[in-house]
């Protein structure tokens, strides 16, 4: 029953960890697919995949910096004249590379650690499998060792009570 227990924490926590991981490399995949696909200027509007980067718990503080460093960028604008009335601005001109470098390489780890957790979630699982069949199996054994054992002390009792009668039978 412990080690059942312990299996079914572990399945918890392997399973929150893969989801976590799962949805970071989806969030990354979108957001670097974002990037590359538009090599131009475009609204701030269009930045929402890397500001909800941000909020993903693995993504490590550093990356958030550096998103953070990218979004406000171009922030530094200032209007001359009539401009101050500002239509949608840029969000940014194109340069992203070192970004989309960034969270390349922020995804090729994410698959690496979700990988290597995979392969700890499997062994686990595997020991799981091989610690309860060898429990079954030792069940197995002391269950037809306990009936072997009581039909041989039924057998002697049999033996001794018939030795009993027939002592008592020439002793008549």
């Amino acid at each position: 029953k412990a080690a059942t227990k312990v299996r079914e924490i572990e399945k918890h926590d392997y399973d929150a960890m893969h989801k976590d991981y799962s949805e970071s490399v989806d969030a990354l995949t979108r957001a670097v697919a974002v990037l590359k696909k538009q090599a131009h200027n475009r609204p701030q509007a269009a930045l929402t995949q890397l500001t909800n980067l941000k909020k993903m718990s693995l993504i490590p503080l550093e990356a958030k910096n550096a998103i953070d460093l990218f979004l406000m960028q171009d922030q530094d604008f200032e209007p001359v004249g009539l401009e101050v009335a500002a239509p949608e601005a840029a969000g940014y001109e194109f340069k992203s590379s070192g970004v989309i470098d960034m969270l390349e390489k922020l995804q090729d780890k994410f698959i690496d650690e979700r990988t290597q957790l995979e392969k700890e979630e499997m062994n686990g699982k595997h020991a799981y499998d091989m610690l309860m069949q060898d429990l079954n199996a030792q069940i197995k054994q002391a269950t037809a060792d306990r009936t072997e054992k009581s039909e041989a002390k039924a057998k002697n009792l049999q033996s001794k009570a018939d030795a009993e009668g027939d002592l008592k039978d020439t002793s008549d």
